[in-house]
């Protein structure tokens, strides 16, 4: 028995210094071409200097974007056209389907509910926050206790909410702190959270204003603070103050950042996938567009159906991007 443990242990080293000689190999071999090519393009005078230095820089950028992005792109729209099976063309039958099975309609509304609510919900929290910090001492001491959830992945914030939410039979001890509040405050009896509707996609929703509030405080904080303490000084010598002077004078001075903000966190929000696959896996009524496209392709490995709410889920994003775009363009111009 021994000596059989020794060959495993043997061949488990000898597996390990197999895959890790090809590793160093590759690494090296990937430092040697770019050695290579960087050599080259200092040896290179002329006309083609400048075409060469071009093309050493950005030509890995846009082959792996090429790779990455682009052509998985144009794969996954060519299959949203064909059956489960990618055996057969249906043309626009799985968007037909996205956009009138009564299913798919309710996780299309639970995708707007989430992007209406968390996004406003998280930028508003945070720009609160930012105006009450601001007048705290040891400001960094506050604002990296808020931030902290943006170190923890969306999986782990899950885990941990689905602690807070767990529900017991009131003469069983409580380990979720909301039912044990709830008891503490008089509740006698309190719901499965995580069952009761629509009430179970809100709490659900929690989850992603915990982790993105420390976001939308720390840009709003800096915006605020670049705010001219003339202007400031010059609206409370005209009468502005308290409420006034935040709505008339810091909202419309950092309104780009604001809507920069907004409109990430509508993104991230728009792609929530992580908290609903933790926490309920889509069911009793929580599910939402990123899961459900999930859940078409590796759950019933249907790839047509899959691809086609990849599709309308790129789709729903680009429109928020390009604006996130266009509206740092003009805070650049300005700055």
């Amino acid at each position: 028995m021994s000596v059989t443990r020794a060959l495993l242990a043997d061949g488990a080293w000898t597996d390990a210094g197999v895959k890790l000689g090809n590793s160093l190999g590759a690494i090296a071999g990937f430092l040697g071409i770019l050695l290579l090519v960087f050599f080259v393009a200092g040896r290179a005078s002329g006309r083609l200097s400048r075409p060469l230095a071009i093309g050493v820089f950005l030509g890995p950028a846009v082959l792996l974007l090429i790779i990455g992005l682009v052509a998985p792109l144009v794969r996954t729209v060519y299959l949203s056209f064909y059956n489960d099976d990618s055996s057969r063309f249906v043309g626009g039958k799985n968007y037909g389907w996205a956009f009138t099975s009564d299913t798919i309609q309710h996780v299309l509304f639970n995708t707007l509910l989430w992007l209406l609510v968390a996004p406003l919900a998280a930028t508003g929290l945070g720009l609160a926050l930012a105006l009450l910090v601001e007048r705290m001492r040891r400001q960094a001491i506050y604002k990296s206790l808020i931030f902290m959830p943006m170190a923890i992945s969306l999986v782990g914030a899950s885990i941990i909410f689905k602690f807070i939410y767990e529900a017991r039979d009131i003469s069983q001890p409580q380990i979720g702190l909301l039912s044990q509040l709830a008891i503490t405050l008089g509740w006698q009896h309190p719901p499965n959270w995580m069952l009761s509707q629509p009430l179970n996609t809100f709490l659900l929703m929690v989850v992603m204003v915990w982790v993105q509030t420390g976001f939308a405080m720390v840009v709003l904080s800096a915006a605020i603070k670049a705010i001219p303490d003339e202007v400031t000084e010059a609206a409370r010598l005209d009468g502005a103050g308290g409420f006034r002077l935040f709505w008339f004078v810091t909202v419309p001075m950092i309104r780009t950042t604001l809507v920069v903000v907004l409109t990430t966190v509508m993104i991230t929000t728009l792609k929530a996938f992580d908290i609903v696959r933790t926490m309920t896996g889509g069911n009793f009524g929580t599910q939402v567009l990123a899961n459900e496209m999930y859940s078409q392709s590796f759950v019933q490995f249907n790839t047509g159906r899959g691809s086609a709410l990849a599709v309308i889920l790129f789709l729903a994003v680009l429109p928020l991007v390009a604006y996130n775009v266009v509206q740092l363009r003009k805070e650049r111009a300005v700055r």
